[in-house]
């Protein structure tokens, strides 16, 4: 082991590796594994117990709704989140994730960009969704996601499971789906690619422990070399809305609860379309902006960017008009 570099893996997942590794390649709907008691148990409760206090200021997502929380400044959180840290920047711990993946020369991401802690309250839900996998920064190619769980207590009934789906653009009945609880010391490991589709559930906890959260950390690892697989930059995480609830079916009389869902679903539908819309108009400046320069404003002829701009207006605008 490396001067200063504890070890933080529980011995148990060393001696399994190998197998680890048959499972990570056997598994569907696309390569991951799950692995109890990841880390050292007595390191594992101390990250429990330091585990940031969530802060409501901070954190609201695209559409102003209070979010997830995150914290990147693992080493800065507390004695615990230090000898996190050193650890995993450990060369031996990254050979052990590229034997367990057989992704060789992995990289550590210093500013865990996108990863660190992270908790999500009552209410909250994470839709089907691919991650971003080139680095804004280092532009390193993200090769897999760890998430290692955080709840000493957490019930199945209550929500907040990962999904791993086959594919959310299909009809559910062909959208194979693994559900895995967010246990303490529970490790998820997957590969990160354009069909590595994951979210979780809505949390729906016990009037008695609503003071309870989801937490989990996670961290990205890179390699210099690029997978066959496109890019996807850090500004374009795509995400799948979820399906309608399987008893809403023809003859089905709405409850009010009902009601209460489907609004939710359209009114999530209706900000990723103006989000959507907007960060298309964003995309498309510099293009426009070149044409405009090279051929005068007056000469700009329709193109495929402006005819789709188009069409995004034109649903923004009905969008906008349902909701008078």
């Amino acid at each position: 082991m490396t001067a200063g570099a504890p070890s933080i893996v529980d011995r148990r997942v060393h001696g399994a590796a190998d197998e680890l590794r048959r499972q990570f390649r056997a598994a569907k709907p696309f390569p991951h594994v799950v692995i109890d008691g990841f880390l050292e148990p007595a390191l594992c409760r101390r990250l429990a117990d330091e585990f940031p206090a969530y802060d409501a200021e901070r954190f609201r997502n695209e559409w102003g709704e209070l979010g997830k929380a995150w914290r990147e400044d693992v080493s800065r959180l507390g004695e615990a989140y230090a000898t996190l840290d050193r650890g995993l920047r450990a060369p031996e711990f990254l050979e052990l994730l590229g034997r367990i993946s057989g992704i060789p020369h992995l990289l550590f991401d210093p500013h865990y960009f996108g990863g660190g802690t992270h908790e999500n309250l009552q209410g909250m839900e994470l839709d089907p969704h691919v991650d971003f996998n080139l680095h804004p920064e280092t532009q390193l190619h993200r090769r897999l996601n760890l998430l290692l769980y955080l709840n000493a207590e957490w019930d199945e009934s209550w929500g907040g499971a990962l999904e791993l789906h086959t594919n959310p653009w299909l009809h559910p009945a062909q959208n194979e789906v693994q559900t895995i609880a967010p246990l303490l010391n529970r490790c998820v490991i997957f590969e990160t690619s354009d069909r590595s589709w994951h979210g979780f559930r809505r949390i729906d906890l016990p009037a008695e422990r609503r003071t309870l959260s989801r937490r989990s950390f996670a961290m990205y690892l890179y390699t210099r070399e690029r997978p066959d697989l496109p890019l996807i930059p850090h500004d374009i995480t795509i995400y799948t809305d979820r399906p309608l609830p399987e008893h809403i079916r023809s003859g089905h009389v709405l409850s009010d609860a009902d009601v209460r869902e489907l609004e939710t679903l359209l009114a999530r539908r209706d900000r990723k379309l103006e989000y959507l819309y907007g960060r298309a108009i964003d995309y498309a400046q510099p293009t426009l902006r070149a044409r405009v320069e090279e051929h005068g404003e007056s000469q700009v002829e329709p193109s495929r960017v402006s005819v789709t701009l188009r069409r995004l207006r034109r649903v923004a605008e009905r969008v906008a008009g349902a909701r008078r």
